[in-house]
């Protein structure tokens, strides 16, 4: 019954139902509590869930979600709509659910309202068919029922009466082996901590052990402590004989022991077999070497036991030197290693050496100086070692050709040049070119230095040019492709006598040129220079200084004998002795012709004849050609300067028209010269000319403004004084005799080359 002195209870129930309903009600509730009551164990049963950690993120909504998603958020219509425009910030999109994946629910949890007032569960599955859609059941009823009866029967007694059958571990033969092999594998770092102290306190007492391998056997030794007294609780033990197990596992270790090291044993023989197949493999190969070795060892030996016995002097058919090239031969190709290996200098020096004596017995090198070259070429083939020997001869010991040579060859040359005479030199040169390419480079030299040199130096000294016929020269150059600059020592004595001879010589005798000339090229530029300039120079200055000028009656002899060694001298040393000793005369004599009022047309034949005699390379010379432009000046001021008196008809025409075709031929020959110049720079290349060392001063300048990036040009149609000028920059220059002239204000003044780099900049 209803207990109405109850407080008032404010929650709403509803309106208030008649007594008949509310009996009606019941009756009903009481008809239904016996079928829900025989469903609750079913429905009891804990069932899993699909959640939405396993949600396919492919839905685009459950399946539930039947509602409308229109009304969704109505209730913002009171405020400002702050939760809607925060959601869309943050990627939520209408009509889905929440969440990275939308796996959230769309519409919200529905309650359902329980019928009766039994506990949860008891009127049968409270799920609601929204949330069956969501949620579908996963397991079975049947797995449900089994998981629930294992997890309830771990609470109960075993029904066994709590003995446990006894659990065996069986160990096979194979876990045994490989057991074994791991152990081996592992002992080399195990050995290092066999010896470790180790304290256990696991135990009642404390005990030690001295490797960690005793840890693993502590609980096989039986315990020596005594037993502790049966309490109430404890059981005796009916079978307990810690003895006979401890012995037992004793005989169970000793067992495994044994299989492990038979298994090792086994394959320790395993790997012997193999190791012995593979030495028999070896030891067959190495024997069927050994015996082809030794078959071609004895072939070799029957052949060199033959030759011996051929040569043996009561033999019927000797050895000649070709079949013993022919034996060789066969050794060196058929049985090259055997060949090789054995001693070729002590084989060939009892076969080859009395053979070759014999056939050099009669032999005479000057006479037939090519007897044998083949022979010995055949044999440099077979005997020489393959490896480059010193130029000392100090390895005779390990190669038989050079031995060959030195012992057989060498006794027949010394001979020869010991009564060879140096003046007869044809018949040693060509003996000696035909045997070059055979004869080993060292005895070469030794026969060069020690054999030929010392009787050439002789030779020399016993030379005199004043009395000897035949030149020097004759038998001393044919031996320069031979001896090249072995001959130097003998230039310098060869020098003396020559400018000993040379002082009481004069220019007139021309044989002296004919002496000097082949040596021009074999002396050092700087040697035959210096010779000249102290022998030669001086005797030709004293012939022109004896020249008399004579426009009408002139001797030409003193100038052709001074310019006929213009070859021989440079041209500085001719320039300069033209300089010095013929020009202040020649210009002397001009002056004084023209003072006396001359005939115009003689003195410009004597001028051009003059020129003419002077070659091309001497005219091109700066020097001279200011010398014969200062003869044209002072014939130019001679015809001007005689206004009052009497002229010449057409004089100074004829003057006028003969210094401009003389300026004009000079301005083509630079021209020209510089065209040559463009030529051999085009041809030599670019790179080439710009790496060459500059010829003059001009491509100096050239290569300095290429350096530093500037500008140098020559001036097209403009001259000073005839020369060239050239833009440097922004500067304008001329040069003469290796000095650069800038344009000044007035003058052109001289500057050095850094200077005018540095105002070009």
């Amino acid at each position: 019954s209803r207990d109405y002195s109850a407080p008032v209870n404010f929650i709403s129930a509803g309106l208030k139902k008649s007594a008949a309903e509310e009996m009606s009600e019941e009756d009903s509730d009481e008809d239904e509590k016996p079928a829900k009551q025989e469903e609750a164990p079913k429905e009891f049963v804990p069932k899993k869930l699909k959640t939405g950690g396993n949600f396919k993120p492919s839905q685009k909504g459950f399946v539930g979600g039947t509602k409308s998603f229109m009304d969704f958020g109505s209730w913002e219509r009171h405020t400002k709509g702050i939760g809607q425009k925060l959601l869309q910030k943050m990627g939520y999109v209408p009509g889905r659910g929440l969440g990275k994946n939308a796996q959230g629910i769309i519409n919200p949890i529905e309650a359902k309202q329980r019928k009766g007032k039994g506990a949860v569960g008891a009127y049968g599955s409270e799920r609601t068919a929204q949330s069956l859609q969501d949620f579908p059941v996963v397991d079975s009823e049947e797995e449900a029922e089994e998981e629930f009866q294992k997890e309830l029967s771990q609470w109960r007694k075993d029904p066994n009466g709590g003995k446990k059958k006894p659990k065996y571990n069986y160990k096979t033969v194979e876990e045994l082996k490989a057991r074994g092999r791991i152990s081996k594998q592992l002992s080399a770092p195990q050995k290092e901590l066999s010896q470790v102290k180790v304290i256990d306190m696991t135990g009642r007492e404390q005990k030690v052990y001295y490797s960690y391998s005793q840890i693993s056997h502590k609980h096989n030794i039986p315990d020596d402590s005594p037993q502790q007294p049966l309490g109430k609780d404890l059981k005796p033990q009916g079978f307990a004989l810690p003895e006979l197990e401890h012995n037992l596992q004793l005989l169970i270790d000793i067992t495994e022991q044994e299989i492990i090291q038979n298994d090792r044993q086994l394959q320790y023989e395993r790997d012997m077999v193999v190791n012995l197949t593979h030495e028999i493999q070896k030891m067959s190969e190495v024997l069927s070497h050994e015996e082809r070795a030794i078959n071609n060892l004895s072939k070799v030996l029957e052949m060199v036991e033959e030759c011996e016995r051929r040569m043996q002097p009561s033999c019927e058919n000797p050895l000649t030197l070709d079949e013993c090239a022919k034996i060789f031969e066969t050794l060196q190709d058929k049985y090259y290693e055997e060949y090789r290996m054995s001693d070729r200098v002590d084989l060939a020096v009892a076969i080859v050496y009395p053979l070759m004596k014999d056939y050099f017995k009669n032999w005479d090198p000057l006479k037939d100086c090519t007897y044998g070259t083949e022979i010995i070429a055949k044999w440099k083939s077979l005997l020489e070692n393959d490896q480059l020997l010193s130029h000392s001869g100090q390895d005779l010991s390990t190669d038989a050709f050079h031995r060959l040579m030195w012992e057989i060859w060498m006794p027949y040359v010394r001979n020869i040049v010991t009564q060879w005479q140096p003046r007869n030199c044809g018949s040693m040169v060509d003996f000696l070119d035909s045997w070059v390419h055979v004869v080993p480079v060292w005895i070469l030299d030794n026969i060069l230095d020690q054999l030929i040199f010392p009787k050439l130096q002789k030779e020399v000294e016993s030379w005199n040019p004043l009395t000897d016929t035949v030149p020097i020269h004759s038998w001393i150059h044919p031996w320069l492709p031979l001896m090249q600059a072995r001959l130097e020592p003998l230039y310098s004595p060869i020098r003396n006598k020559l400018a000993n001879a040379l002082q009481k010589w004069h220019p007139s005798d021309s044989s002296a040129k004919l002496i000097l000339q082949p040596w021009k090229d074999v002396f050092t530029p700087g040697s035959w220079e210096a010779f000249m300039v102290k022998n030669i120079v001086p005797k030709l200055g004293m012939c022109l200084n004896e020249l008399i000028i004579n426009p009408h009656q002139q001797h030409m002899d003193a100038f052709y004998w001074v310019i006929d060694w213009e070859g021989m001298i440079s041209v500085s040393s001719l320039v300069g002795l033209l300089e010095k000793h013929f020009f202040p005369k020649w210009l002397q004599v001009l002056c004084s012709w023209l003072s006396n009022s001359p005939n115009y047309e003689e003195i410009t034949k004597w001028y051009l004849g003059w020129k003419s005699m002077f070659s091309d390379q001497v005219l091109a010379h700066p020097s001279i050609k200011d010398k014969f432009n200062e003869a044209l000046d002072i014939m130019n001021r001679a015809v001007s300067s005689s206004v009052g008196g009497y002229m010449q008809p057409g004089a100074r025409e004829n003057i006028a028209y003969l210094t401009h075709t003389e300026r004009r031929k000079d301005f083509q020959y630079e021209a020209m010269q510089e065209r040559r110049e463009a030529e051999n720079m085009a041809q030599r290349g670019i790179g080439a000319a710009a790496s060459s060392v500059p010829m003059n001063f001009k491509d100096l300048i050239q290569t300095k403004a290429e350096e530093h990036n500037i500008v140098f040009m020559p001036v097209i149609g403009k001259r000073h004084e005839g020369k060239q000028l050239y833009t440097f920059g922004r500067i304008v220059i001329y040069i003469d005799r290796g000095v650069v002239f800038v344009q000044g204000e007035k003058t052109w003044v001289p500057t050095s080359l850094q200077s005018l780099i540095d105002m070009a900049k």
